[in-house]
């Protein structure tokens, strides 16, 4: 892994998701072999939306995350920092408000939300702790935080096939199905750097989030991380 790959900029990491917004929900569903759409489903769940509830989902990209929460009768806020993710997912669904943001300085009021989600857009942020303590301003007391986030899986013979997969599978399927396909290698790199569960559980805590739990999927490829924001 070159560290210098992983030193993005944040404009430049926003280009890259601008390059993939056409193909991006096609790619995920290609690349993780189908998984994505169970991983939503279970977000979905996790977040438990209900009507007349207000939920923000961050990193939405075209709002295929968003999706569920709408259909369940909540205010859905899609929020991304890529310009070209918000275009097409405005495109796809033109009722719903798009809003570009920024993770660490979100464009809400305090105690906005009863819910905050993101999925699998924390690991983009540079700052992460500062993106936990907004997603935590933004949040109503007594509201809930989710986070899906790709991790280790938990078994070590599991975890050294799936890291080969990453770094050598990966890169060539990208190339078939991407239309920028260097944006998945810095993906794969940046989920090999990423901290496991009980680190994030330990960074939301921090950030001042209570009742932190977390559930593995598909062998902890992925985690569903949770937390409560106290009254």
């Amino acid at each position: 892994m070159t560290r210098a790959s992983l030193d993005k900029q944040p404009h430049e990491v926003a280009e890259m998701f601008d390059d993939v917004a056409e193909k991006y929900d096609l790619t995920n569903d290609v690349l993780s072999l189908g998984q994505a759409r169970l991983w939503r489903r279970e977000v979905a769940k996790a977040v438990d939306a209900r009507p007349a509830q207000k939920i923000l989902d961050l990193a939405a990209g075209t709002a295929t995350s968003s999706q569920p929460f709408a259909q369940a009768g909540a205010y859905v806020v899609p929020c991304d920092f890529s310009l070209g993710m918000l275009r097409v997912g405005k495109q796809r669904h033109p009722h719903m408000p798009f809003t570009a943001g920024d993770a660490t300085r979100l464009p809400f009021a305090d105690d906005s939300f009863d819910a905050v989600t993101i999925s699998f857009g924390l690991r983009n942020v540079q700052e992460t702790d500062r993106a936990l303590r907004e997603l935590y301003r933004v949040t109503k007391p007594g509201g809930r935080v989710v986070i899906c986030e790709f991790s280790q899986p938990t078994w070590a013979p599991f975890r050294t096939v799936y890291t080969e997969y990453l770094m050598r599978a990966l890169p060539p399927v990208a190339r078939a199905v991407s239309s920028n396909p260097d944006a998945y290698v810095y993906l794969a790199e940046s989920i090999r750097a990423w901290p496991d569960q009980p680190a994030l559980a330990s960074r939301l805590q921090s950030a001042g989030w209570s009742k932190v739990a977390w559930r593995d999927l598909t062998g902890g490829i992925v985690a569903l991380h949770r937390g409560f924001k106290q009254v």
